[in-house]
């Protein structure tokens, strides 16, 4: 896979890294240390990022997702350990919960930047800037849109206050759409499709520069946002059905309309996504990383792929273990046989590209 005259990558290389979604704002949330500044900066045990993991890692930045936890269990992983074929979704969470943990979060996102630990971007240009000054890059981002009315009023609150990607929902119901189920094997049309609230909340992201992330909608609801959206189709960390049958993953078709739409897909490093058998095991090798990598190259093309990793929302394979692990993938794919620049593109420049056209 290398081109002419591209280099071969060695293993001293530190590719940088842009990552489509983590959970760390969740984590610092929940945590029980309340100086969560200091907590992220200096680096404590547990987790999967931090600031001195982030650098040892290459982490140049990613979209930084606000979670409404359930509140009756909030402590709880976002994904079950163990596959089914019929898992329930969870019930909905009612606005004001989600609205005070959604506040709760952004405020930890924002007083991080005051510390210095990262800058909140609401453009690429502010991505490639805070990259060259070797600074986090955070796109502030939200993950199922309890915390936002039907009269999409908290919408323009939220985006003045930064919000450049959302995904409409979280694996439940909400007043915009259905999420799927944690379901294995299963497929993704699960439930009906965006509500007249979520067919509006589509057409104002658009008209707002907000980038709408597919990962978690049901199948009718992406159907939906394909024949509404005018922007690129965009799933942040999902992996291919065909090698792992997980509702949670995405179809030949619905790959094909990414790729028409000139979208893409971050793969996600949650196990149970990744494996054939659908379980949520860390014994899971690089090999099936690289494998749904090369299959979203296929069903994509190069400009298509990056990484979506769900660092702090999910069980991720013990070989990579937390964000410090990040180059042995890149190795993992050097040793495959990908170029340099073909790796640049799956690390960082991929989601610079699809910000640029998404958020501007």
């Amino acid at each position: 896979m290398n081109e002419p005259n591209d280099p071969p990558m060695t293993e001293s290389d530190l590719v940088p890294v842009f990552d489509g979604h983590n959970d760390t704002l969740l984590r610092l949330y929940q945590s029980k240390d309340r100086d969560v500044e200091k907590l992220f900066v200096e680096g404590k045990s547990g987790g999967h990022i931090d600031l001195p993991r982030a650098k040892a890692g290459g982490f140049a930045g990613g979209m930084f997702a606000i979670f409404p936890p359930p509140v009756e269990k909030a402590r709880r992983s976002a994904v079950p350990s163990a596959p089914s074929d019929s898992e329930p979704l969870p019930p909905e969470v009612p606005r004001a919960d989600a609205l005070n943990s959604t506040i709760a979060m952004a405020s930890i996102l924002f007083r991080l930047e005051r510390a210095g630990a990262l800058a909140v971007c609401r453009s690429a240009g502010d991505v490639r800037h805070a990259m060259a000054q070797g600074t986090i890059a955070a796109v502030f981002h939200i993950e199922g849109v309890e915390a936002i009315d039907p009269e999409l009023s908290m919408l323009d609150v939220l985006h003045a206050a930064g919000l450049r990607s959302l995904g409409i929902v979280w694996s439940r119901p909400n007043a915009f759409g259905h999420g799927v189920p944690f379901r294995f094997p299963s497929s993704p049309d699960t439930g009906p499709g965006l509500t007249d609230a979520g067919k509006a909340l589509v057409k104002a992201c658009n008209e707002l520069k907000i980038m709408i992330d597919l990962s978690h909608l049901n199948e009718k609801g992406f159907r939906d946002v394909a024949e509404i959206s005018n922007a690129p189709l965009v799933a942040t960390h999902s992996n291919v059905h065909a090698i792992c049958g997980h509702s949670r993953n995405l179809t030949d078709w619905q790959l094909g309309a990414i790729r028409e739409s000139g979208g893409m897909v971050g793969l996600n490093f949650a196990t149970g996504f990744l494996r054939e058998d659908g379980r949520m095991n860390a014994d899971t090798s690089l090999d099936i990383m690289v494998r749904h990598i090369d299959s979203l190259l296929q069903a994509l093309g190069e400009d298509g792929v990056g990484l979506g990793s769900d660092f702090d929302g999910a069980m991720i394979p013990a070989v990579i273990g937390d964000v410090a692990g990040l180059p042995k993938l890149v190795d993992a794919l050097a040793a495959r046989g990908f170029g340099r620049a073909l790796i640049e593109k799956i690390a960082y420049r991929n989601w610079l590209s699809m910000l640029e056209r998404t958020i501007g």
